[in-house]
C-alpha cells in the first residue's frame, strides 16, 4: 500500500470517528499479511478493535463521571472474612439483571464490614456494560439539594440524582436528617421509583429509618418506594478496618 493511499485511509477513518484504526493502520495491514486474511476477515478485525477502543474509553470515562471514591470490584473483597455473607448471592447482583429491572439493592450492617465495597463494584460493573452511574454520600446529596433549592434550582439539581440507571446512596442513617431534608430524600426515592436503580448503603435497620428521616410517615413513605423492587443485603460480620488496623499494631508489636 503506497504511503499516499495509507494517510488517506487515516486522514478517512479520523474524519469518522474511528481513531485506533487511524492509529494503528500499518499493524493491521502486517496482521493481515502474516495471517494471510481475507477481505472480510481484516474488516471484522478493525471493527473489533475499533469496538472494543471506544466501549473501553466509555468505561473510563463513565468512571471518572460517576464520583465513585474508589474503582474496587468484587473480586477484590475478601468474603472469607464475611463467613455469614453468601458470596452467591452478591455474585447473582452482579449479573444486574436488577438495574435492568430499574430494581435497588440496600447493603446493611454496622461500619467497617465492606457495604461500600459491594456498592462500588456493582457500579463499576454497570459501568463496565454501558450504564450510567453515580456516587454520592446522602449527606452530601441533601447537601447539595438544600443549597440549589436556595439558589432556586432544586428541578436542575434533582435532574443530576435521577438521569444515571444506577445511583449509589452511601452512608444512610450516620446522620439525622431533619423533615425538610427527608423531604429532599423523598423526592429523589419517588421520581426514580420503577425508573432507575438505587444501590443504597446503611448501618440502620429499616425500623430505625423512622428516627434517621426524623418522621415516621416519611420513612415509612420512603421505604414503601424503595423496597417494592429491592434486594436486601445484611452484613452482619467484622469490621475490614478494624482487622487491618490490629494486623497493623500486631506488626507494629513484632517489630519491637
Amino acid at each position: 500500500m503506497s504511503e499516499l493511499t495509507s494517510n488517506r485511509i487515516r486522514a478517512t477513518a479520523g474524519k469518522l470517528g474511528l481513531p485506533h484504526l487511524a492509529e494503528a493502520l500499518n499493524q493491521y495491514i502486517q496482521r493481515a499479511d502474516e495471517a494471510k486474511m481475507g477481505y472480510l476477515e481484516l474488516i471484522d478485525l478493525v471493527l473489533a478493535e475499533e469496538l472494543a477502543v471506544r466501549d473501553d474509553r466509555r468505561f473510563r470515562n463513565g468512571l471518572r463521571l460517576s464520583k465513585l471514591p474508589h474503582h474496587k470490584t468484587l473480586e477484590d473483597y475478601d468474603f472469607s472474612f464475611q463467613p455469614d455473607l453468601d458470596p452467591r448471592k452478591v455474585k447473582d447482583l452482579a449479573t444486574l439483571s436488577f438495574v435492568e429491572d430499574k430494581a435497588n439493592v440496600a447493603l446493611l450492617g454496622p461500619p467497617g464490614v465492606g457495604k461500600t465495597h459491594l456498592a462500588v463494584a456493582l457500579a463499576v460493573a454497570a459501568c463496565r456494560v454501558g450504564y450510567s452511574i453515580y456516587f454520592t454520600s446522602l449527606d452530601d446529596m441533601v447537601r447539595h439539594l438544600k443549597a440549589a433549592e436556595d439558589q432556586g434550582r432544586l428541578m436542575s439539581k434533582l435532574t443530576s440524582y435521577l438521569r444515571p440507571a444506577v445511583l449509589v446512596v452511601d452512608e444512610v442513617g450516620y446522620q439525622p436528617l431533619e423533615r425538610a431534608e427527608a423531604n429532599l430524600v423523598f423526592q429523589v426515592i419517588s421520581k426514580r421509583y420503577e425508573k432507575g436503580s438505587i444501590i443504597l448503603t446503611s448501618n440502620k435497620t429499616f425500623s430505625e429509618w423512622g428516627q434517621v428521616f426524623g418522621d415516621e410517615v416519611l420513612a415509612t413513605a420512603i421505604l414503601d418506594r424503595l423496597l417494592h423492587h429491592c434486594e436486601v443485603v445484611s452484613i452482619n460480620g467484622n469490621s475490614y478496618r478494624l482487622k487491618n488496623r490490629l494486623q497493623a499494631i500486631e506488626r507494629e508489636t513484632d517489630v519491637a
